[in-house]
């Protein structure tokens, strides 16, 4: 076996056995603790998705407001570049995840996040956040948790497989 291939097959091996497991956060825009949660995450040996959070509290509204200034309703809005562009951020990088965690509260575009994880046959759990009102749907997810000491015990495991 030439010295190429060799290194190549033990890149390969490591790459598959030594990469960090990457949880994609999902979360509110206006939840100042999400880089908080990220961060603890990360101390746990796991790479986070959470640059969606950059965008800052406002940008969902901002972007509204650009389009209807541009005479554009909702429906042309989301063909438009700007919702095509965001859109495909977050799908590239739920498709690379491994375990999605919905931080709550979160709004609608969380929930189908969570469940398009979920969908493709991944983990996802949620991050309770004391709710007033409870939800039985939440039955889809691996687990339902109440604090993020419950979290971390669950990602410990995955961490372990």
């Amino acid at each position: 076996m030439s010295k190429f291939v060799s290194l190549f097959l033990m890149a390969s091996k490591t790459n598959k056995t030594d990469r960090k497991k990457k949880i994609y956060l999902i979360g509110s825009l206006r939840n100042p603790e999400v880089p908080k949660i990220a961060q603890k995450i990360r101390k746990l040996g796991f790479e986070v998705f959470d640059d969606w959070f950059a965008a800052g509290p406002e940008a969902d509204d901002k972007w509204r407001d650009y389009e209807k200034e541009r005479g554009r309703n909702y429906k042309k809005a989301l063909s438009g570049h700007a919702a095509n562009h965001v859109f495909h951020f977050d799908l590239k990088h739920l498709d690379d995840s491994d375990v999605a965690v919905l931080f709550l509260p979160a709004g609608k575009s969380g929930h189908l996040e969570l469940g398009y994880v979920l969908g493709k046959g991944k983990r996802g759990y949620i991050l309770l956040d004391n709710p007033e009102r409870w939800d039985v749907m939440y039955k889809f997810a691996h687990g339902v948790l109440h604090s993020f000491e419950e979290l971390e015990e669950e990602l410990r495991k995955i961490k372990e497989e």
